[in-house]
Order: structure tokens, then C-alpha cells, then sequence
């Protein structure tokens, strides 16, 4: 079992650490994660490799309704290390960061991280992705115009967020430019970013002394750009290099596509390849990869086929008799697949793509074959992997990995064929590839291996960069006012809309396609003076929920022993008797939440000292609907697995470690310091809400006697709460606006109150959530604001959509 982590905090902001022992952030507390235990924890819980290339991703939403059509079973093979069960990618429950503030350069590591990979790129400094390989997409929602101020005033409108993001953090105030910061485009202009996602082109020497005019690719095409139809495979053309077609003797049996749409220049491209083996009847496929524009992979198929095999062709196609052994799905149902997923107008793309139509036994009619598109002299063919080093700059094909990935190459052939459409035939015979060609045969006959023309070369490379590093291209979907912002980077795909119900339906139906998106809701900032008085009740709302009277007690009761008892459901802020009431009651003010709702459940109608008490909170319109909000926290993602303990020692992390064995899925343990001395309560975080109250017993029990219930606010709040400012934001000369009549209120409440808004666009995202695919890293960011007047930090969400362990609740979407 590993051990869990330890967290201590210090208010003051700096942490005590013995001398001894090495030290890690963490965020769930301001203070540090003690080695020795913690390092043995982080040591245990790295993940494998296994040597995995990272995937693609599911299949591409045309039409709409086949988003859930079709689930993508992604085959996670390489010649050591098989699994029976495919890993799943997930966040680490601790984030690692003194004051629970993630900078929005250290959520740019994150999303580099995401992108590439550990192979490629430092892992983030701030918390742990296990299993990043087996991530399929990133998607980022970004509410613009609210904060977290926001999300606490409306927490019970955002129900489907607080239910399923578990990991949440304070974000700071943002700069001008917000979205810069977190891609990592502060210092970068336009031309810092690839324009075209096709990589890096030879030099300029290497286009000397070439006649165009001789090129075949220019004598076929001309100089001028080609549109999508002149791209296309003519009848004769098809027929003269063996592609099924209808009515064509030897293809009677052939499955047709239901593609009979007329082509635009608007048509979808689709990337087709297929990995074959020898069979008693010859070539017969045993995977197919299918690859949308914008390099989202919709299907990725293994297929078993019907004949005996008598020989795996493992060089080429990866493919063994133990990575076959379970798979069921067979020719007819891949053809059936294709059949549903293929739009009337669609146009295949793939390289030797007779082949790969003939291994599937199907008849398509729009087809661009690379290895014909980029012609060649005297009728001979560029290999896929050559011309995905002399035009796109990748590497595919490597020695490292035992066969080729039909998802890579399909992609490949994609973006060839997207290069070519984009730049035209001139630009390509400029290449003269005829020329490199020779130069790289060369290069390989001497052992030398070609040098990658792509690579991160420096630390502060942007998310841009790294998808343009994996030939793949960024979704951003915003306000036609904010979607200008990376309009001149060729990696990117913006979609510009006119209201946020516009950037929802576009949302809906392009995030599928992309591995990477970021949708941006705008709305209206609050006023100043709205602001203030939102933050002044918040503040007031969360003391008044922490505050409990307690009465009516005896004037002879033994009042020390009392306020002992009171002091041990958890830290006390302060402690007064209430004069104005005819019986005596006591005032009692916690630090945190969770103590004074341990104090209402533990003493509320027991007799103390004689007399029964009542323990209630003060009743104002604040507080009118706290029981109603007291059970929301407790079942919010980042609380169902904590616990609240209190009465706990300097020597309990010892005690815990000792007796490690007896709590089952024990994460982490968060000690609170003020002034370098451990406070006297704590929370647990669990892997489960079972093994939680398991503990909670345990700990509760004669041999640890300890006071707790589940936990009620999560660290980044008690930090946030703890840090609101006490001086005024209003600007001077403005005064507060009195409240709006009760007809008013309602009105407003039929429009456009904030609330209302809150409750909508939190649905609207938990639909786009679980639209998306298992495996999808999600993050929802309030940015927050900052203005002459004052500042507001943002908020952060993070979910690994159906991670172990974080399953999110249904709202009825």
C-alpha cells in the first residue's frame, strides 16, 4: 500500500520543514508534503510506459446524431508489456502548490503536458497525470466575465459542476489577455507559431536552379492552386490503379458506401489506412483507422479475420496472435461502421488506398490518393514516411516501435492531402522532392538517420507549438470579438459566433473532431458596486454558516468545562455570551464550516449540565436554505472522499503511519499550521467515499476518539475566504444602489439574473460533457477580472472524464 501524502500549512505563508526530510507542494494546503512516506508514494505511482505511442482520438461527429453511435475501443499494443485491461488516465488527488493559486504558467505545463507527453516535455510542476498515453482530447470551457466569487454566490446553481469536477484551484487575477497567458503566448507573435500546420520546409537553397515546368506535379496540375474536385481520382484513373468499383468485374461482392453525394470544396476529407495479414486466402485486414479533419481519430478498429492466418506480418502491422486472441468484431461489422460514419459527400484519403478499399471489400468513389497527388517521374511513388519528413517534418514509421500505427499514417495522409489543397502544386514542385529524395536514400544507406525538422527547443514552446509538434490542430470557438485572437496561426481552426447559444451548437458539433479545443462563453461583468456587495455577503453568508448558538445554559453550569467541549468539534474564532435574551446562550464562532456543523449534529437536544440545549445557527436571509447547502458540499466532488477529524495531536501522523494498513485508500493527510504550531484538526482524503467512512468509524472509536464528519469546504475555499479584502473596491463618488423592488427582483429573475444564467450555462456544459469521449481531460476556467478598482482571482475545474474514481453524476442531461 503506498503511503499517503502529508500536507502541513502554515498561515503566515511560510512553511515549517524539518530539517531532515526532503520537501514537495501540495495544494491542498499552504505548506509542504513531508518526504520519506511521500517520496515512496510519488515513487510507486509512476506509470508505466509500456513504450505506448500516444492515440488518437474517437471518431468525428458527421452527423450529429452518431456522436453516440459509435464507441471507440482503442487498442493499446507494442512488442513487451501487453495489459488485459487497458490503463486509464488520471489526475493525482493532491494538486501540488503552497496557497492553492495554480499560475496560468503552471496550467500552460499542464496543457503542453497533455499534448506530448512526458517523452517530450517536463511533466507540470503543480500535479501528476498517470497515464498521459492513454489521455484522448483536452477540452477547455472558459467562462468569461465570471470568477470565483461567482461560482460560490451561484454554488447551487452550478449543480452539474461541483458534482462532477473533482479537482478544483484558485486561479489569480487575470492580465489583459487571459487566454495568451494559459496557451503560453505572452512573448510570441504570430510568427513565433508555424502558420501551417504541415511543419518545416527545406531551405531555399535547396529550391535552386529547378525548372517548374518539367515538375510532373506541375504538369499535371498547373501553378495555380487546385480546388478539392480536380484532387480527386478520375473513373479512368481509378480503374487504371485496381480501385474497387461499381460494376467492375471482380468486385461483385463489394460493400458500396452510402456516398453518393455531389463534392464541394466544403466536402469532408477522412483519413483511411489498414493493417493487413496473410491469410489461406491472401491478405485480409485486422486494422482499420479512420481519422477526421482536425486529426480526431472516430474509429479505430481491430478486426479478426475469418480465414486461418498463416502469417501476422507483426514487421509491418504491429499485429500479433496475443493482441488478436480477444477481439470479435470482424469485416462486416467494420463495413457497417463505415457505412454509418461516412457522410453522402465524404472523400477518402489514404496512401496506397486501392489496397486498403480492396482488404475491406468496399466501393467508395471519392478518393485522393497521396502517392498519386504528389506525382512523381516515370510513374513511380514517394513512400508516406518520406513525404511526411520532406513536407509535414514528422517522423513516422520509427525503429523504436515493431510495426506501423494505422491512426498515425491515416493523419498522415490527411494532412498531405490538406497541405496540397492548401498551398498548391507550385509550392510543392518547389520542394523539388525528387531531389531529397535521393538525398535521403543516401542518408540511409550510410546509417545516418535523418535530423527531425519539428522539436520543443525550448521550455516556453506554446500549446500551439506542441500541437503543431503532433500534427494536430487547435478548436477555438468564441464571440466573433474574441476569436480573432489566433486567427493568423495556421494550427488553428476558429469558428466565430454571435451569442453564446451560437458557440453551444457549435460546440456541440465540431469539439468531437479536434483533440484539442477551447470553447469561451462571454458574459457581462458585473458592476463594481454589484461586485462589492456580492463579495461583503459572501463573506458574511460563510461567517454566519460557521456560527452557531448555543442555549440555554444554566448560570451555574461549569462554563469552563462548556467551552472545552465546544472547543473540541474544532478551531474557535470567538466565544461570547448572548445578554439579550432571557435564558443565557452562548455565541460560538468557528474557523471552519465543519466544526460548527459537527457541533449542531453531536449537541443539539443532548442535556448538558441539566438543562437540554439547542444548538442552531443564526437564522437571516442568508442562511435561510444553509441545511439545503450544508448537504450540496457535502456530496461536491471534491468533498465526498475527505473527512473533517478534530481533536488530533502532534503525534497523530506518526499514529496514522503506524497504523497505515488499517485505512484503505488513505491519499493524503492535511495537517493546518498558524504560526509554524500544527493546529488541532485535520482532513483525510480518500480514494473512495467508502474507504472514507470506514476511517471515519475507525477514527471515531474508542482507541482513536476523535470528533469528524465528511468534509464540508475544499482547501483552495478556507484559502480564498481567508484573503477577502476588507477594503472597499467602490469607487469614490458612488454609492450603493438600493435593492430593486420585489417586482423587479422577479422580473429580472425571468431574464437574465445571474442566477438563472448560472443554473443554464452549467447544464449546457455538462451536455457538451458527456458528449465527449472517455479518457477527455476537461477543465472549466472562471477566469476572474481585475479592474482600477479591485481584483477578483478565478477558478479552476479538473476532471478526467470517467477517471477511476471520479464518476460523474447524472443531471437528467
Amino acid at each position: 500500500m503506498s503511503a499517503p501524502h502529508v500536507v502541513t500549512e502554515a498561515a503566515a505563508g511560510c512553511p515549517s520543514r524539518p530539517a531532515c526530510l526532503p520537501c514537495y507542494q501540495d495544494s491542498r494546503a499552504r505548506g509542504v508534503v513531508l518526504g520519506g512516506e511521500a517520496a515512496r508514494f510519488m515513487e510507486t505511482e509512476k506509470e508505466r510506459t509500456g513504450g505506448h505511442p500516444r492515440k488518437g482520438q474517437k471518431r468525428r461527429q458527421v452527423p450529429n446524431q452518431l456522436v453516440r453511435a459509435t464507441e471507440t475501443r482503442r487498442a493499446r499494443w507494442a512488442q513487451e508489456d501487453m495489459q488485459p485491461e487497458a490503463k486509464k488516465a488520471r489526475l493525482s488527488t493532491i494538486l501540488f502548490a503552497g496557497n492553492c493559486e495554480i499560475t496560468h504558467g503552471q496550467l500552460c505545463e499542464l496543457l503542453k503536458y497533455a499534448v506530448l507527453g512526458k517523452s517530450n516535455i517536463s511533466r507540470p510542476s503543480w500535479c501528476q497525470i498517470f497515464h498521459q498515453n492513454h489521455l484522448k482530447n483536452v477540452v477547455i470551457f472558459i467562462l468569461q466575465g465570471m470568477s470565483q466569487l461567482h461560482f460560490y454566490k451561484f454554488y447551487m446553481e452550478f449543480e452539474f459542476l461541483r458534482k462532477t469536477f473533482r479537482h478544483k484551484f484558485c486561479l489569480p487575477a487575470p492580465s489583459s489577455n487571459f487566454l495568451a497567458d494559459i496557451i503560453g503566448l505572452q512573448k510570441k507573435t504570430a510568427g513565433d507559431v508555424p502558420k501551417n500546420s504541415e511543419g518545416s520546409l527545406p531551405s531555399a537553397s535547396s529550391k535552386a536552379n529547378i525548372n517548374l515546368q518539367d515538375n510532373p506535379i506541375i504538369q499535371k496540375y498547373g501553378s495555380n492552386k487546385v480546388d478539392l474536385i480536380n484532387c480527386l481520382l478520375t473513373v479512368e484513373e481509378m480503374k487504371t490503379f485496381r480501385f474497387p468499383l461499381q460494376g467492375s468485374p471482380g468486385y461483385e461482392n463489394f460493400v458500396p458506401t452510402k456516398c453518393n453525394g455531389s463534392i464541394t470544396d466544403r466536402s469532408p476529407l477522412f483519413g483511411l489506412d489498414c493493417e493487413m495479414c496473410l491469410t489461406s486466402k491472401g491478405k485480409e485486414i485486422t486494422r482499420i483507422s479512420l481519422v477526421a479533419e482536425g486529426g480526431c481519430c472516430i474509429m479505430d478498429e481491430l478486426v479478426k479475420p475469418d480465414d486461418k492466418i498463416v502469417d501476422y506480418l507483426t514487421s509491418s502491422s504491429g499485429i500479433t496472435k496475443t493482441i488478436l486472441n480477444s477481439v470479435t468484431t470482424k469485416l462486416k461489422d467494420v463495413q457497417r461502421q463505415l457505412r454509418a460514419l461516412l457522410p453522402p459527400d465524404a472523400v477518402l484519403v489514404g496512401h496506397l488506398l486501392d489496397l486498403d478499399l480492396r482488404a475491406l471489400r468496399m466501393i467508395h468513389p471519392y478518393v485522393i490518393d497521396t502517392s498519386l497527388l504528389y506525382v512523381r517521374e516515370q510513374g513511380r511513388r514517394f513512400k508516406l514516411k518520406f513525404l511526411a519528413k520532406a513536407i509535414l517534418g514528422k517522423d513516422i514509421h520509427r525503429t523504436n516501435r515493431v510495426g506501423y500505427d494505422a491512426t498515425e499514417d491515416a493523419r498522415t495522409a490527411l494532412e498531405l492531402a490538406q497541405y496540397f489543397l492548401k498551398n498548391g502544386p507550385k509550392k510543392i514542385a518547389e520542394l523539388n522532392l525528387e531531389s531529397l529524395g535521393g538525398s535521403n536514400q543516401k542518408l540511409q544507406e550510410a546509417g545516418q538517420k535523418p535530423k527531425n525538422r519539428i522539436e520543443v527547443q525550448h521550455p516556453n514552446a506554446s500549446v500551439l507549438e506542441c500541437l503543431h509538434l503532433m500534427g494536430q490542430k487547435l478548436l477555438f470557438v468564441a464571440w466573433e470579438t474574441d476569436a480573432t485572437k489566433f486567427s493568423s496561426y495556421g494550427n488553428c481552426e476558429t469558428i466565430k459566433c454571435l451569442s453564446n447559444k451560437e458557440v453551444f451548437d457549435q460546440a456541440r458539433v465540431e469539439v468531437p473532431l479536434f483533440p484539442f479545443s477551447i470553447v469561451q462563453f462571454s458574459f457581462e461583468s458585473f458592476s463594481p458596486v454589484l461586485t462589492e456587495e456580492m463579495s461583503k455577503k459572501m463573506k458574511t453568508k460563510w461567517r454566519e454558516m460557521s456560527t452557531v448558538y448555543v442555549g440555554p445554559v444554566s448560570k451555574t453550569c461549569n462554563f469552563r468545562a462548556l467551552k472545552r467541549l465546544l472547543k473540541s468539534f474544532g478551531p474557535v474564532e470567538s466565544m461570547s455570551f448572548v445578554l439579550e435574551t432571557y435564558q443565557l446562550h452562548l455565541c460560538v464562532q468557528y474557523e471552519v464550516l465543519e466544526a460548527a456543523q459537527l457541533a449542531i449534529e453531536s449537541l443539539n437536544g443532548v442535556m448538558v449540565e441539566g438543562i437540554y440545549v439547542k444548538v442552531r445557527r443564526p437564522v437571516t436571509e442568508l442562511t435561510l436554505d444553509c441545511d439545503i447547502l450544508v448537504n450540496e458540499l457535502a456530496q461536491d466532488s471534491e468533498n465526498r472522499d475527505t473527512i473533517y477529524l478534530s481533536g488530533v495531536s502532534e503525534a497523530f501522523k506518526e499514529h496514522m503511519f503506524q497504523q497505515c494498513d488499517h485505512f484503505r485508500g488513505l491519499e493524503a493527510v492535511i495537517l493546518p499550521k498558524e504560526s509554524g504550531k500544527q493546529k488541532k484538526y485535520c482532513f483525510l482524503k480518500f480514494k473512495t467515499s467508502g474507504n472514507a467512512q470506514r476511517a471515519l468509524t475507525i477514527l471515531a472509536g474508542k482507541d482513536w476518539k476523535l470528533k469528524g464528519r465528511g468534509a464540508l469546504t475544499p482547501r483552495h475555499l478556507h484559502e480564498w475566504l481567508r484573503d477577502f479584502s476588507s477594503e472597499s473596491r467602490r469607487p469614490p463618488g458612488l454609492r450603493i444602489t438600493p435593492l430593486p423592488s420585489d417586482q423587479q427582483a422577479l422580473q429580472t429573475l425571468k431574464t437574465d439574473h445571474p442566477k438563472i444564467a448560472a443554473w443554464h450555462w452549467g447544464q449546457k456544459i455538462g451536455k457538451l460533457y458527456h458528449n465527449m469521449d472517455p479518457g477527455t481531460l476537461c477543465l472549466v476556467l472562471l477566469p476572474g477580472s481585475k479592474s482600477i478598482y479591485g481584483s477578483l482571482p478565478g477558478l479552476g475545474l479538473m476532471a478526467i472524464k470517467d477517471e477511476e474514481g471520479c464518476t460523474a453524476t447524472g443531471m437528467g442531461l
